[in-house]
């Protein structure tokens, strides 16, 4: 970043206390209680500064929050997956998304919970949420259309939701994702 301004320095330190204001908020309290108000008194800005930032208000933030969690989410299973295949790739892709969902409570409901606008499954599917399903497809060894790795993706997901909500037993995360194991490589390659 030694080719910015001081101003652009200005703009993208601003720009992230913004993010990280909202997450630790919606952290605390939920999405529900992130206001612009709140937002820019936690930071020391009036609303219209805010709105300078982000001109799409909460919606435009919760989105941002959302693609900084593809990136992390994607890296974090990335770093799991390096140098594994078949069950103990899944497996270890599998605990890195939990963990995630896990540690990042605000950013995983932004990312999936919230009506953010973004568009999956779709051919302007942003290059960002794109390389997040591309790790777990990897994981999977999925060749075919990506519906193995949808189906993948989605008990991942409801593992991720039912523990946050009390419905499944965080000790049992092991077995669960020995299962996935199990199952998905069992699956025949495409």
């Amino acid at each position: 970043m030694a080719d910015q301004t001081p101003r652009q320095q200005r703009t993208d330190e601003r720009r992230r206390r913004i993010l990280a204001a909202a997450r630790d908020r919606a952290d605390a309290e939920s999405w529900a209680a992130v206001t612009t108000r709140h937002l820019a008194d936690t930071i020391g800005y009036t609303q219209p500064v805010l709105y300078g930032h982000f001109p799409g208000g909460k919606a435009e933030i919760m989105l941002a929050v959302a693609l900084e969690g593809f990136v992390d989410l994607t890296r974090q299973c990335r770093a799991a997956l390096s140098g594994r295949d078949g069950r103990a790739a899944i497996e270890a892709v599998a605990h890195a998304y939990l963990e995630f969902g896990s540690e990042h409570p605000a950013v995983y409901e932004a990312m999936f919970l919230q009506p953010i606008g973004a568009r999956f499954a779709a051919d302007d599917t942003a290059a960002d949420l794109r390389a997040g399903f591309d790790v777990l497809s990897e994981a999977i060894g999925d060749r075919g259309d990506g519906s193995t790795t949808e189906v993948f993706w989605s008990a991942l997901h409801g593992i991720s939701e039912l523990e946050r909500a009390g419905r499944m037993r965080i000790e049992h995360r092991p077995h669960r994702v020995a299962e996935l194991g199990i199952r998905f490589a069992a699956e025949p390659p495409r």
